[in-house]
C-alpha cells in the first residue's frame, strides 16, 4: 500500500528548473510549512525547494485505510518527486534530500530502496530505528482514543530546547497548532509505520554522502542515534547543534540551511576574518552612508530597498529587510501593496516568490494585518 504524499512547493516559479532540486521531509505531527518555512527562505536562491506533507498532515488530507510501512511512504515521496522531475524535463534524475525525524527516516529508506536517486542527504534528529514498537503502538492507540491534542504537553517538552518556546513563541505555537490540526488517523498510521521501521543492519549499503545532524538537547533522538547513522554509512559525518532539540529546522533555521547548502553544494563556511573584510568592503562602498542620508525618511528607504530586493530575487536579504521594515512602522497591508506593484513592474514570478517570503516573516509573529 503506497500512501498519497502531497507536494508543497517552497520556491517561487521563477528559475525553478535552472536550480538543483532539494526535497525536504517533515517530522511527525508537523507540516512542511511550519517546520521548514523559515529555513527554506535561506535555500530558495540556490535550490528548487520541494517539501512534502505526511498523510493526514497539513495539505495532505488523504489517509489510507490500509496500514503502510516506511518503505511504502518513501515510495510515495519518490512518486511525487518524479512528477516534479517530469515537469522539469529531468525524468529519473537525482536530487538532494533533507529530512527531520520521520522525514529523515524516509531519507534513509530512499537511500536504500532507490539507490542512485538521492545524490546527498542531510538527516536531522532521526535514526536507523526510532523508539520501540510498543511505544509507537501505544501512542497510536492513545491518539485514536483521545486525539492529537493529548500530545501537546509532552511534545512541548520533547520538541524544543529549554527556553525556545519563550524566545520564539510564534514558531512553537505554529508547530503545536499543526499537531492539533493533524488528523488522528493520519498520525496513528505513521506511528504504525514507525513501529516496524529498523534499517540498522543495512546502513553499510549507503554510499552517498550523508550528514547526520543531532540536537544536543533532543530527548527523542539523542546524538548517539545520529552517530550510529554517521558511522554506519560509508560516507557519513555528524554535526551536533547546541541548544537545539527535536525540531532543528524550525529551532535553528539559518544553521540548518547553512549545513544543507554546505553539504549539497560544497559551499565552505565563511571564516570570521572573511566576514569582517566583507563588512568593511560594504562600508567602503558607501552602503552605510546611503542608509544614513537625510533626503528620505526610513520608511521610504525601506520601501525602495524591498522593491529592489524583489526585482533582483535576493530572498534571503528580503526576509531580513521585511523584519526591519515592520519595525520601522510599515504595516502588513502596505507590504502587500508594494508586492502588488512589483508584480506589475518586476514580473509576477518574482512577486510570487517574494509574497512567500513576506508571508513567512509575517507568520513568525508580526500579526495578520494592520500596524505592527
Amino acid at each position: 500500500m503506497t500512501p498519497a504524499v502531497t507536494a508543497v512547493r517552497m520556491s517561487g516559479a521563477a528559475h525553478r528548473a535552472e536550480l538543483p532540486l532539494l526535497v525536504l521531509g517533515p517530522s511527525l505531527g508537523t507540516t512542511a510549512a511550519t517546520l521548514w518555512g523559515e529555513a527554506a527562505t535561506h535555500l530558495t536562491d540556490a535550490f528548487d525547494v520541494l517539501a512534502w506533507d505526511l498523510p493526514g498532515h497539513g495539505h495532505n488530507r488523504a489517509v489510507p485505510e490500509e496500514p503502510f510501512d516506511l518503505a511504502a511512504l518513501a515510495a510515495g515521496v519518490l512518486s511525487v518527486v518524479d512528477e516534479v522531475l517530469l515537469q522539469r524535463d529531468e525524468v529519473g534524475a537525482s536530487f538532494s534530500y533533507a529530512g527531520d525525524s520521520v522525514g529523515g527516516a524516509v531519507g534513509l529508506q530512499l537511500l536504500l530502496d532507490a539507490p542512485g536517486r538521492v545524490r546527498d542527504a542531510v538527516l536531522l534528529c532521526t535514526g536507523a530505528r526510532l523508539g520501540e514498537p510498543a511505544m509507537w503502538r501505544g501512542r497510536a492507540a492513545q491518539v485514536s482514543l483521545s486525539g492529537t491534542q493529548v500530545l501537546v504537553a509532552g511534545s512541548t517538552e520533547r520538541w524544543f530546547a529549554p527556553g525556545f518556546a519563550d524566545r520564539r513563541p510564534e514558531v512553537a505555537s505554529a508547530l503545536l497548532r499543526a499537531l492539533t490540526e493533524t488528523q488522528d488517523a493520519g498520525y496513528a498510521a505513521v506511528c504504525g509505520a514507525l513501529a516496524t521501521y529498523d534499517v540498522r543492519d543495512r546502513l553499510g549499503e549507503i554510499a552517498v554522502p550523508v550528514l547526520a545532524v543531532a540536537g544536543s538537547a533532543d530527548p527523542a533522538t539523542p546524538p548517539a542515534l545520529l552517530r550510529e547513522v554517521a558511522e554506519g554509512v560509508r560516507d557519513g559525518r555528524l554535526v551536533v547543534l547546541d541548544d537545539v532539540a527535536h525540531q532543528a529546522p524550525a529551532e535553528a533555521p539559518e544553521r540548518v540551511a547553512r549545513l544543507v547548502r554546505e553539504h549539497a553544494l560544497g559551499e565552505a563556511p565563511a571564516s570570521p576574518a572573511f566576514t569582517r573584510d566583507f563588512q568593511e568592503l560594504l562600508g567602503e562602498s558607501g552602503w552605510e552612508a546611503v542608509r544614513a542620508r537625510p533626503g528620505l525618511d526610513r520608511r521610504s528607504r525601506s520601501l525602495i530597498a524591498l522593491t529592489a530586493l524583489v526585482a533582483r530575487g535576493h530572498h534571503e536579504q528580503l526576509a531580513a529587510h521585511v523584519r526591519d521594515a515592520l519595525r520601522e512602522g510599515l504595516t502588513v497591508g502596505e507590504l502587500e501593496e508594494l508586492l502588488l506593484q512589483t508584480a506589475v513592474y518586476c514580473g509576477v514570478p518574482d512577486a510570487d516568490a517574494a509574497f512567500r517570503v513576506v508571508q513567512r516573516v509575517v507568520v513568525e509573529g508580526h500579526g495578520p494585518s494592520g500596524p505592527v
